[in-house]
């Protein structure tokens, strides 16, 4: 039985060395690619006017990635020196800002990034839900009438979902935030596009689609991808899903059995236990 972890490549790949770490047969299907944002110009002029935000949402880890090192393709010393550079710039703009990070794996990348600890909010390790409607409810004190709040996110361009909404990410928090009197900035940091998969990554889909193989599905979006390139009946597979929409996606899509999980890695290997 494998584990097909269909997480974007950065993710995916160190999600597959540690579920091998402890012997299940996991491999990689990336159902999303991520790539820097098409117009850096906005990155640059956010980062610029950092200072003018009483806090900064970051959607991903992805998004913190591609906020703080906006050169990301280049390779090499290139990457570390602009990343070094970026982080010191903000370090310097952010002593007074909150950072807002809706999981842990986000908050990881905000640590990794030089930000303190102490500057990060985000929903505990024990946390119902990782997203946006828990981060609100441990920031919405923070923040006053006339506040201004960036957020940064990623987007799909040309791209709508199933029911043609552009899939730009969920509009809540910046809802929540524009009725409480606060200003909202947004910033494309990355893009998503979904992948092309070559003979042998959809020989694997079509065998997985019916081999009692778990699917780890960690975005809606990339069952969207999943469905837009295969007409496969799903009536026999099965997955588990990081979140109750992504479920509710995995159902739609017509998977047989759809487990759900908190996001964590131990919760996720006590969910494949489970299925096994």
């Amino acid at each position: 039985m494998k584990v097909i972890v269909t997480r974007p490549r950065l993710e995916a790949d160190a999600w597959v060395k540690q579920l091998r770490a402890v012997h299940f047969d996991a491999v990689a299907l990336p159902l999303i690619h991520i790539g820097a944002s098409a117009d850096t110009a906005d990155v640059a002029k956010a980062r610029e006017n950092f200072h003018q935000y009483s806090a900064v949402m970051f959607v991903s880890s992805n998004a913190v990635r591609y906020f703080y090192t906006s050169n990301i393709p280049l390779a090499g010393e290139l990457i570390a020196h602009t990343a070094i550079k970026n982080r010191a710039n903000l370090s310097n703009k952010a002593s007074k800002i909150r950072m807002w990070a809706t999981g842990p794996g986000t908050r990881q990348a905000l640590l990794e990034q030089g930000v303190p600890n102490d500057h990060i909010d985000a929903p505990a390790l024990d946390a119902a839900q990782f997203d946006s409607e828990t981060l609100w409810s441990i920031v919405k004190l923070q923040v006053k009438p006339g506040d201004k709040v960036l957020i940064v996110r990623g987007s799909t361009p040309n791209t709508v979902d199933a029911e043609g909404v552009a899939m730009n990410g969920r509009p809540w928090l910046a809802e929540q935030l524009a009725a409480a009197g606060v200003q909202v900035d947004v910033v494309v940091s990355y893009q998503r596009s979904a992948p092309v998969f070559d003979a042998a990554e959809l020989a694997m889909m079509a065998q997985a689609a019916t081999d009692k193989s778990v699917w780890l599905l960690s975005s809606s979006e990339a069952v969207t991808n999943l469905r837009a390139v295969s007409c496969l009946n799903w009536s026999n597979a099965r997955a588990v899903a990081t979140h109750p929409r992504i479920a509710q996606a995995a159902r739609d899509a017509g998977f047989g059995v759809v487990y759900e999980s908190r996001p964590l890695f131990a919760n996720v290997v006590a969910s494949i236990e489970y299925l096994l």
